[in-house]
């Protein structure tokens, strides 16, 4: 496909040394032949040229004074991508590995993911290479201040609302919160995941695992399977991963497995998911403490992982939830668990497959629920925490999780609509790109050539 070939050589030129970028849009490219074949509208109005080039991109320094009074100074970033639906509305990250690849190839994914919920919002992404871990909370505060210090002159409630990521939880958010309201003087709904006291919404924090696991239920009925009794694997262990552990456990399901950058915890009775929570939300302790309580259970330090792999995914189990990070699972671990005989993959985190791995995985029957569609819930429950500042009100915890539960089934049939329609059932990959595709393009084309 010459367009594709074409796209990837003039980013690798205009964007250069940017792989998880090039990789994000030849995933999503792969699968618009088919509707740029039937529309020939969107080639002759460039529609691909100009989605895969940023609005905006921000780029600043962050510096700031540590607990030794020394001068530290980090980069931030902020991606305006898209806003042809509404505002752009992507998270921020504040991890060591944040660069501009990153950033532009979450922004990018977000453009789609943000269109799929049919909510009123745009595309952006943002962060800075700052890792919290092993920081004092004041030296926290300190660089959130100095990094909206920036920031705050580029968002607004109407124009790019943030939200949070990895490294941003709510704590984060409260410090970027308040340094916003104190240079902008307006309390605004400018960020979602706010805390509940300062206009934050229920179930902000649950709604991408929640979702994610709403979506892999419709998923599994749509192949005449149930949820409830399944063994999941699921990664990672912070709010995507604990609360798509929640929810498992809430439809009859049991996670086996978790995992942080340490290592990995597999407990065949069913991971104790209180400790769990507050090993990582309270007491910030890597999960090889899960042994002190669970002497039973098995933990493989990072050292020890199979080669090639992750040894989240080495065990036998029906489902699998990458919900840790981009690039977490290789074609050998796909391979393990195929032959474990896995049902399905469910994507909690963003672009969690390499390129062999989506390979191996496009290749197979497995089911496969993407990123893109299946972690939505979270965005979408941002959008309504932002109509809920727009309207000054606050909806209950089940009138949110009923909103969330709707979306997240309204993205399912849509994408599954959608890929029938192009011949290809049950591909949720094209479905997703090509549903989420066609919202964008439509409404850049009727706004003119801006």
């Amino acid at each position: 496909m010459t367009y594709i070939h074409d796209t990837i050589e003039q980013l690798q030129q205009t964007s250069p040394a940017q792989t998880e970028f090039y990789q994000a849009v030849e995933d999503v490219l792969e699968s618009l032949e088919p509707i740029l074949e039937q529309h020939p509208k969107y080639r002759e109005q460039a529609i691909i040229a100009r989605l895969v080039e940023p609005e905006r991109q921000i780029m600043f320094r962050v510096p700031w004074l540590d607990d030794n009074g020394q001068v530290q100074v980090n980069k931030g970033y902020r991606i305006e991508f898209n806003s042809a639906l509404g505002p752009y509305k992507g998270g921020l990250r504040f991890h060591p590995s944040v660069n501009g690849s990153i950033i532009k190839f979450l922004g990018f994914e977000q453009i789609f993911k943000n269109a799929l919920t049919g909510l009123p919002i745009g595309g952006g992404k943002g962060g800075a290479n700052f890792d919290p871990k092993g920081k004092s909370e004041a030296e926290i505060m300190r660089f959130c201040q100095s990094f909206m210090s920036e920031l705050f002159r580029h968002i607004g409630p109407t124009t790019d609302v943030p939200a949070g990521d990895i490294g941003v939880g709510t704590r984060e958010l409260g410090f970027l919160f308040g340094q916003y309201k104190r240079l902008a003087n307006s309390f605004d709904g400018v960020l979602t995941g706010k805390g509940l006291a300062w206009g934050g919404s229920f179930v902000r924090k649950e709604a991408t695992g929640f979702g994610c696991v709403y979506f892999a239920n419709y998923m599994m009925a749509d192949r005449d399977e149930e949820l409830e009794g399944k063994c999941c694997a699921v990664s990672g262990s912070g709010n995507v991963a604990i609360y798509t552990m929640e929810k498992l456990y809430e439809l009859g399901a049991k996670p086996v497995t978790c995992s942080d950058s340490s290592g990995t915890i597999y407990h065949q009775a069913g991971i104790d998911l209180d400790l769990v929570k507050r090993l990582k939300e309270q007491q910030h302790e890597r999960l090889e403490k899960y042994l002190e309580t669970h002497s039973e259970a098995e933990y493989t330090p990072r050292k020890d992982y199979p080669e090639n792999g992750h040894q989240v995914w080495r065990y036998k189990v029906d489902l699998a939830f990458p919900c840790a990070t981009q690039n977490e699972v290789t074609r050998e671990d796909i391979e393990c668990l195929l032959e474990n005989g896995c049902l399905g993959i469910v994507e909690g985190a963003n672009m969690p497959l390499t390129e062999a791995a989506f390979d191996a995985v496009q290749q197979s029957s497995i089911a496969y629920g993407p990123g893109k569609a299946s972690n939505a819930g979270g965005v979408a429950t941002s959008q309504l925490e932002m109509a809920q500042n727009a309207s000054m009100q606050r909806w209950t915890f089940e009138q949110v999780d009923e909103r969330l539960k709707q979306v997240m089934k309204n993205i399912y049939k849509d994408i599954s609509r959608t890929a029938e329609q192009y011949g290809k059932p049950r591909n949720l990959v094209l479905g997703a790109n090509i549903a989420g595709f066609k919202r964008v393009a439509d409404a850049m084309l009727e706004q003119g050539l801006v």
